[in-house]
């Protein structure tokens, strides 16, 4: 069976869709997006509706989109397929101030291609389109690896495999392996939320602008979720001395956990027992107590 046998059950016609095989230029970017593809299908969406002069051409003659993105060599992972609505005109202003291409670019996305003043901005509308098999569906990209996108009718898709289970549903690292930048705490996967909602204990923060730290203790709600949460909307979580940094440049890492019922004074010394063997008071680090 083929990716076109599977639109023509939808009665969609292959000769006007469109498949992507998504894989970002920005590295940062590409190491997250399947994270954006499992839970922030907004994002993943924002991603594909702006492309080069020669992509738009080729979607205003298409009718449907199917969204893969790179799953190893030679093969593409199902996410979604879309309806092409009518697309409008936006100025390189307008496109940042769009609330999901402005969260993005904190990811690590460039954006418009050098020396373009405007794009169009396509409206697709997600379909129920064997939803059931996002992250399951596996198909056989044609050569060559490089092209990110084919014409459906052009192309022979076999259909390589259907997982049991999702690909996208990634499992939770270790604690003391987990190493996130400021912009990855607002899409972590719902699987890792529910564990940082159960960890309790210290955790450092490492600013790469001049290789100074703060040591922090979380044991309220949500435990290590609820405080890093505070940190990914704020930035600063309000602390005195990080409240002058850019959190672009900051790091997040576990340095121990602790037991859910210990009492929050001895949560409070082992943090001060850290700070004091990390050297992260001032004038050395970024606690200021």
């Amino acid at each position: 069976m083929e990716l076109n046998e599977l639109l023509l059950r939808r009665g969609i016609d292959p000769s006007r869709v469109v498949v992507f095989r998504h894989r970002p230029t920005e590295p940062e970017l590409n190491k997250i997006f399947p994270l954006l593809a499992a839970d922030r299908p907004d994002l993943f969406n924002a991603y594909q509706r702006a492309h080069s002069e020669r992509i738009e051409k080729v979607l205003l003659s298409a009718s449907h989109v199917a969204s893969f993105i790179r799953y190893g060599s030679g093969k593409a992972l199902f996410i979604a397929a879309y309806g092409i609505g009518k697309p409008r005109p936006l100025t390189q202003q307008q496109f940042w101030r769009i609330p999901a291409n402005a969260e993005l670019k904190k990811l690590g996305m460039r954006g418009f291609v050098s020396g373009r003043r405007s794009c169009l901005w396509f409206d697709l509308k997600p379909l129920d389109f064997y939803s059931e098999w996002k992250g399951k569906l596996i198909v056989d990209w044609p050569p060559p690896e490089r092209s990110w996108w084919r014409r459906a009718h052009r192309n022979r898709m076999s259909i390589h495999a259907v997982l049991e289970d999702s690909a996208l549903d990634t499992a939770m690292q270790k604690w003391n392996e987990l190493d996130l930048t400021w912009s990855q705490l607002s899409i972590l996967p719902k699987r890792w939320q529910a564990k940082l909602a159960e960890w309790r204990g210290i955790y450092y923060i490492f600013d790469s602008s001049d290789a100074k730290g703060y040591v922090g203790s979380a044991y309220g709600s949500e435990n290590l979720l609820g405080r890093w949460r505070n940190y990914g909307a704020s930035g600063h979580g309000g602390n005195r001395l990080l409240r002058q940094r850019d959190p672009t440049n900051f790091r997040f890492t576990i340095l121990e956990l602790v037991s859910p019922t210990m009492p929050p004074e001895e949560v409070q010394w082992l943090e001060s027992n850290w700070k004091e063997r990390l050297h992260t008071r001032q004038p050395y680090g970024l606690n200021d107590n």
